[in-house]
C-alpha cells in the first residue's frame, strides 16, 4: 500500500479541512511529520487507520471520540484517504457517528457514522465498491489489503508505545499475525481437519465399546463364556419343551373335537322339543282357522249381492233428496210472497219521492250561477293581499337599510378615530427595528464572550493539574534516578568481586594475570542482577520521558490559556458595558425590543387595514343612501295600487249572499246539493227495482215447487221397486235381512289377508311335522349327553396346552435373545476393529500436526518457524548495523514449559557476552532497534514470498528519543537505505538531529484555532 492524499475534516487538533498530498514528497520518500506536543503528528497516522478500518492506530480512542472541539458546527468530521495497491488506486471516505447542526430549527441531530470505497481507473472514472455501510467498507479493506486493523497497526503503522508489541509477541499471537501475512491457513485448516477426524474416530471406538458392553447389559451376562455356556445348557431343554408342547396341543385338539360332537347332539334334543311344542299350539290354532274359512265363504256370497245392495241405497237417498228439496222450495215460496207484498206498499210511495227530486234539482241550478261572480272576487282578493305582502316587504326593507345606513357611518366614526394613534405608534417601526438588530448582535458577542471565557476557565484548571501533576513526576523521576545510580555504583563496586568468585587456584588472574589470589575481593552488599539494573534504567528513563511530556503539556497549555484570555479580554472590550450583565438581562432586554418592534408591525399592519375599510365604508354607505330613495318611491307607488283593488272588492261584494262570498263554502253547497240529488235518484230507482225483483221471484219460485213435487213422486217409485229386488236376492242367498248382508260383506283386502293366514297356517302344520319326523327317526336311539363333565376335561386340556407353549416360549425366545447377541457381538468387534487400525494412522497424524508430540510444534507453526527464520535473518543484520555487531535475533527452539505452544519464541544473542538471553531485556533504544529490524525484515520476506501482500509504506511514530547519536545515525542509514530499495518511510519525531538529517517534512502548526498542515521540501 502507498498513500495518496489524505484529507481531515474537524478531525483530532485539525478544526477545518486540512490535505496532506503524499505524491507530492517525491517518489519513495523519507520524510519527517514535525511539530509541537499535541499538534497533531499522530493524528495523521490515526486519520490514516481510521479512514481504513474505523480505528485509531493506538485503539485508545473511538473515531466518535475524534471530533475537534473548536470546529465550527456546520462542519462535519470526515477523513478521505486516497492509496494504490499495486497499480490499482482506491479512494475511501470514512464518517463517524457525531451530533450535527439541524438543517432547519435549532439544537441537534444524531449523523449516523458512514463509509464509502471506490476504485479509481487509469482514465479517472470512479467506481463505488461500497455506497455506505461501514463494515462492508472495513472487509473490503481487510480483503484488499489482507491485514485487520491490528496487523496493520503492527506491520505498516507503529504508534506511540507500540514497537514493543511485535517484538515482545508470544508464540501463539506471532502464530496469528504470521499465518495472515504468509497465507498459511492452509495449515491450520489440516490441523482442524485431522484433528476433527481422530476426534470422530476416537467417539465412534468409544460408541462401539459403549454398544458392546449395552448388548451385553441386555442380557444380564457378564462376558462371552458365560454366553456360550447358557446356550448349551438350553439347547436340549427345548427340543424337550417342543416335543410337550406338541402332545399337548395334540391332546387338546381330541377333546375339543369330542366338546363340538356333544353340542351339536343337545341342539338337536333341543330342536325337538321346540317343534314338539309348535305342532301342540297348531292344534290349538285349528278351531280359529276353520271360523275364518266359513266367514270367507259367506264374504264371497254377500259380495255376489252387492250391487243389488247398492242400487237400493242409492233409490231410497235419491227419494230423500227430492223430499228435501220439497220442502226448502215451500219455504222459499213463502218468503217470496211476503217481499213482494213489502215491495207493493213501497212501490205506491214513487210520487213523494219525485217532487223531493224536482225541488233539489231548482236549489243546484240557482248555487251553479253564483260561480263566475266568486271566482272575480277570489282573483280581487289573491291580487290585495300580494299588494299588501309588497308593501310590508318594501316598508321592512326600507326599515333595515336605514339601519345598515347608521350601523356604517358608526364604523366610519370609530376608524377615523383610530387612525391618529395607529399613525404615531406605525412611525416608531424603524426605530424598534434598528434597536432590536443592534442588540442581536451584541447578545451574539455576548455569548461567544461567555464561550470563550469557560474555555479559558477549562484551560486554566487544566494547566493547575499539569502543574501539580509535573511536580509529582518531578519528585518521582528525582527517586528513580537516584535508586538507578546506587544501584549503579554497587555494581560497579562488586565488579571485582563477581571476578574474584570465578578465580580458581593455580589459573592467571584476568586483571593481574597472577597465578596466585592470596585475598580476593569480596563485596560488603548483594550485588544486583543485570535484569534489576536494567529495569531500574528503563524506570528511571520512562520518568524521565514522563516527566518531559507533561512539562510540554504544560508549556501548551500555558500558551493555549493566554490567547484564551487575549480572545476574552477582546470581546469583553467590545460589549462594553453590556458586559457586566447577565445574560438573561440581555435576554429579557432582547425580549422587550422585539415587542416593541411587533406591537409597531401590528399598527402599520392595523393603520393599512382601516384606511382601506374607511374608503370602504364611504363607498358603501353612498351607494345605501341612493338605494334608500328608490325603495321608498317603490313603496309609494304599493301602497296606491292596493288601495284601488281595496274598493274593487267592496264593490263586488254587496251583490253575494254573505254565506256564499267564498269560492269554497259555495262549492261546498253546490256539492251537497249534488249528493241530495243523488240520493234521491238511488231511493226512487231501488223502489221500483226492488218491486220488479219481487215479482220475479215469486213467479219464480211457484214453479219450482210444482217442478220439485213431481220429482218426489217418481223417486219414491223407484225406491220402492229396488228395496223389493233386494228383498228378492237376500232371501235366495239366506240372509235373513240387510244388516246380515252388510256384516258378511269383506273388502278384497281382507278376504286376501284371511286367505294368506289359512294357506301359511297350512304350510307350517306341513313343514312342523315333517322336521319332528326327521329328528324322531335321528334320535330313536340316542341319549343326551352331560356337557359339564366334556366342558372341564376341555379346560384341563387348555391348560396343560397353555403351560406347554409358555415354558417352550420362554425357552425360544432366551435362546433367540442369546443367538441374535452373539451376532451383534461378532459385529460390534469388527467395527471397533476397523476404527481402532483407521486411529492408529488418523490418530498419530492429528497429534503430530497439532503439536502434541516432541516439542509441541504445530504444522503450522512448523511451517511458520522456517518463515520466521528466514525474517530473523533480514532482521538481525539490519540489527547487527544499527547495534554495532552486538545483537543478533534468533528463535527459541527448546520447548516451553507445560502445554505452551512454543515453536516461535524469540531471543537475542549478544555478541559482548556470548550470551543468548531474552528479548525483553533490551533497553528501550534497543528494543527500538530490534523492533525495528524486526518490521523491516517482516516486510522484505513477505514480499520477497509474494504472499499475495505488498508491504511497501512504514510509518515509524516516535523511539528515536531513545537512542545516541551513533545509534540514531545508524538508524536513519537504516531507513535510507530501504528508502533507496523502493519504500516510503515516515517518521515521527521531535527530535532536532532527524529534522536536520531529514529535509523532506510535513510540517504540524499549532494554533489556538486548530492546527495546519504544511509540506516543506529540500
Amino acid at each position: 500500500m502507498r498513500p495518496l492524499r489524505l484529507a481531515m475534516s474537524a478531525f483530532g487538533p485539525f478544526a477545518s479541512t486540512q490535505e496532506v498530498d503524499f505524491s507530492a514528497l517525491g517518489t519513495n520518500p523519507l520524510f519527517l511529520i514535525n511539530g509541537p506536543t499535541g499538534a497533531g503528528k499522530t493524528t495523521i497516522l490515526d486519520a490514516i487507520c481510521f479512514a481504513l478500518y474505523g480505528k485509531t492506530t493506538g485503539d485508545e480512542r473511538e473515531g466518535s471520540q475524534m471530533r475537534c472541539d473548536v470546529a465550527d458546527d456546520n462542519l462535519l468530521t470526515e477523513v478521505t484517504f486516497s492509496f494504490c495497491l499495486g497499480e490499482a488506486q482506491y479512494r475511501i471516505r470514512r464518517m463517524p457517528e457525531q451530533d450535527r447542526a439541524k438543517k432547519s430549527g435549532e439544537g441537534f441531530t444524531v449523523q449516523k457514522p458512514e463509509a464509502q470505497l471506490y476504485r479509481i481507473e487509469q482514465d479517472g472514472t470512479e467506481h463505488l465498491l461500497v455506497a455506505s455501510k461501514v463494515s462492508e467498507a472495513t472487509a473490503e479493506i481487510e480483503l484488499l489489503t489482507g491485514l485487520d486493523a491490528d496487523q496493520f497497526r503492527q506491520v505498516m503503522v507503529l504508534p506511540q508505545g507500540k514497537f514493543r508489541e511485535l517484538l515482545m509477541a508470544d508464540s501463539k499471537e506471532r502464530e496469528k499475525i504470521f499465518s495472515q501475512l504468509f497465507q498459511t491457513q492452509i495449515y491450520r485448516k489440516i490441523e482442524d481437519k485431522l484433528k476433527q477426524q481422530a476426534s470422530t474416530i476416537r467417539n465412534d471406538v468409544k460408541e462401539q465399546r459403549a454398544r458392546r458392553d449395552g448388548i451385553m447389559q441386555n442380557v444380564e451376562l457378564e462376558s462371552d463364556e458365560a454366553l456360550n455356556n447358557e446356550l448349551s445348557q438350553l439347547t436340549p431343554q427345548l427340543e424337550q419343551a417342543l416335543a410337550s408342547k406338541e402332545q399337548a396341543k395334540t391332546a387338546l385338539i381330541e377333546a375339543n373335537k369330542q366338546f363340538e360332537s356333544a353340542k351339536l347332539l343337545i341342539s338337536d334334543f333341543d330342536t325337538q322339543a321346540k317343534l314338539q311344542q309348535t305342532a301342540a299350539l297348531l292344534a290349538e290354532q285349528k278351531v280359529d282357522i276353520e271360523l275364518r274359512q266359513s266367514r270367507i265363504e259367506n264374504g264371497q256370497k254377500a259380495q255376489q249381492i252387492k250391487p243389488v245392495l247398492e242400487v237400493s241405497q242409492s233409490r231410497e237417498s235419491e227419494m230423500l233428496q227430492t223430499q228435501s228439496l220439497v220442502t226448502q222450495v215451500q219455504s222459499a215460496k213463502l218468503q217470496s210472497e211476503q217481499a213482494l207484498t213489502l215491495a207493493q206498499a213501497k212501490f205506491n210511495t214513487l210520487g213523494s219521492e219525485e217532487g223531493k227530486l224536482q225541488k233539489a234539482q231548482s236549489e243546484e241550478m240557482g248555487l251553479t250561477q253564483l260561480r263566475p261572480q266568486l271566482q272575480g272576487l277570489d282573483n280581487l282578493q289573491r291580487e290585495l293581499n300580494q299588494a299588501c305582502i309588497k308593501l310590508e316587504q318594501a316598508k321592512a326593507k326600507g326599515i333595515k337599510g336605514k339601519e345598515a345606513l347608521s350601523a356604517l357611518q358608526l364604523e366610519r366614526v370609530t376608524a377615523e378615530q383610530q387612525i391618529p394613534q395607529l399613525e404615531q405608534q406605525a412611525a416608531e417601526q424603524l426605530n424598534a427595528q434598528q434597536a432590536l438588530t443592534a442588540h442581536q448582535d451584541t447578545f451574539e458577542r455576548y455569548q461567544q464572550w461567555q464561550l470563550v471565557a469557560i474555555n479559558a476557565d477549562k484551560t486554566q484548571q487544566a494547566l493547575l493539574l499539569a502543574e501539580e501533576k509535573g511536580k509529582q513526576l518531578r519528585l518521582d523521576a528525582k527517586a528513580k534516578e537516584h535508586d538507578f545510580d546506587q544501584l549503579q555504583l554497587i555494581w560497579h563496586r562488586g565488579q571485582a568481586s563477581v571476578l574474584a568468585q570465578k578465580l580458581n587456584p593455580g589459573e592467571p588472574c584476568p586483571v593481574c594475570g597472577s597465578a596466585e589470589h592470596p585475598s580476593p575481593a569480596l563485596s560488603e552488599q548483594s550485588l544486583p542482577s543485570e535484569e534489576r539494573l536494567e529495569l531500574s534504567k528503563q524506570a528511571c528513563e520512562a520518568a524521565n520521558q514522563a516527566l518531559n511530556q507533561v512539562i510540554s503539556d504544560y508549556k501548551g497549555l500555558k500558551a493555549q490559556l493566554q490567547e484564551q484570555v487575549k480572545l476574552r479580554d477582546e470581546y469583553q472590550s467590545r460589549l462594553g458595558e453590556w458586559s457586566s450583565h447577565s445574560a438573561d438581562s440581555l435576554q429579557a432586554h432582547q425580549q422587550q425590543l422585539q415587542l416593541q418592534v411587533n406591537q409597531a408591525n401590528e399598527a402599520a399592519q392595523t393603520l393599512t387595514k382601516l384606511r382601506l375599510q374607511l374608503q370602504d365604508s364611504q363607498s358603501r354607505e353612498r351607494a345605501l343612501h341612493n338605494e334608500l330613495e328608490t325603495e321608498r318611491e317603490h313603496y309609494q307607488g304599493l301602497q296606491s295600487s292596493a288601495s284601488e283593488l281595496q274598493g274593487k272588492l267592496e264593490q263586488v261584494l254587496g251583490g253575494i249572499p254573505e254565506q256564499y262570498r267564498s269560492l269554497e263554502q259555495l262549492e261546498s253547497a253546490i256539492a251537497q246539493v249534488k249528493q241530495t240529488l243523488l240520493a234521491q235518484q238511488q231511493i226512487i230507482d231501488t223502489i221500483r227495482r226492488a218491486h220488479t225483483q219481487a215479482l220475479e221471484q215469486d213467479a219464480a219460485q211457484k214453479a219450482a215447487l210444482a217442478s220439485a213435487q213431481s220429482s218426489f213422486e217418481q223417486a219414491q217409485i223407484q225406491s220402492d221397486k229396488a228395496q223389493a229386488e233386494l228383498r228378492e236376492h237376500l232371501s235366495a242367498s239366506g240372509f235373513k235381512d240387510r244388516e246380515g248382508l252388510t256384516d258378511a260383506l269383506l273388502s278384497s283386502e281382507e278376504l286376501k289377508l284371511i286367505s294368506d293366514e289359512i294357506a301359511q297356517y297350512q304350510q307350517s302344520c306341513i313343514a312342523n311335522q315333517t322336521s319332528l319326523n326327521q329328528l324322531d327317526e335321528k334320535l330313536a336311539a340316542q341319549v343326551r349327553p352331560e356337557l359339564t363333565t366334556l366342558e372341564a376335561g376341555l379346560a384341563v386340556a387348555q391348560t396343560k396346552q397353555g403351560e406347554a407353549e409358555n415354558s417352550w416360549q420362554t425357552l425360544q425366545s432366551r435362546v433367540t435373545q442369546l443367538t441374535q447377541t452373539q451376532k451383534q457381538l461378532k459385529e460390534a468387534d469388527a467395527q471397533a476393529k476397523q476404527l481402532e487400525d483407521e486411529y492408529a494412522i488418523i490418530g498419530t497424524l492429528s497429534d503430530v500436526a497439532n503439536g502434541q508430540t516432541g516439542n509441541k510444534i504445530s504444522l503450522q507453526r512448523f511451517v511458520l518457524s522456517v518463515l520466521l527464520d528466514d525474517v530473523l535473518l533480514e532482521a538481525s543484520q539490519r540489527l547487527q548495523l544499527m547495534s554495532k555487531g552486538r545483537y543478533r535475533l534468533i528463535r527459541k527452539e527448546d520447548r516451553a514449559k507445560g502445554n505452551k505452544a512454543s515453536g516461535l519464541e524469540l531471543e537475542v544473542e549478544d555478541a559482548y557476552t556470548s550470551k543468548v538471553r531474552p528479548v525483553a531485556t533490551l533497553s528501550g533504544g534497543e528494543s527500538f532497534m530490534a523492533a525495528l529490524s524486526m518490521a523491516l525484515g517482516l516486510s522484505d520476506v513477505v514480499q520477497a514470498y509474494a504472499g499475495g501482500i505488498k508491504l511497501d509504506t512504514l510509518f515509524i511514530d516516535e523511539g528515536f528519543g531513545s537512542l545516541d547519536q551513533d545509534s540514531l545515525d545508524l538508524a536513519i542509514r537504516t531507513l535510507m537505505d530501504l528508502q533507496s530499495a523502493g519504500r516510503m518511510i515516515g517518521v515521527i519525531s521531535h527530535v532536532s538531529e532527524m529534522k536536520e538529517q531529514i529535509g523532506t517534512r510535513i510540517d504540524i502548526l499549532k494554533t489556538a484555532v486548530g492546527s495546519k498542515t504544511s509540506i516543506v521540501l529540500p
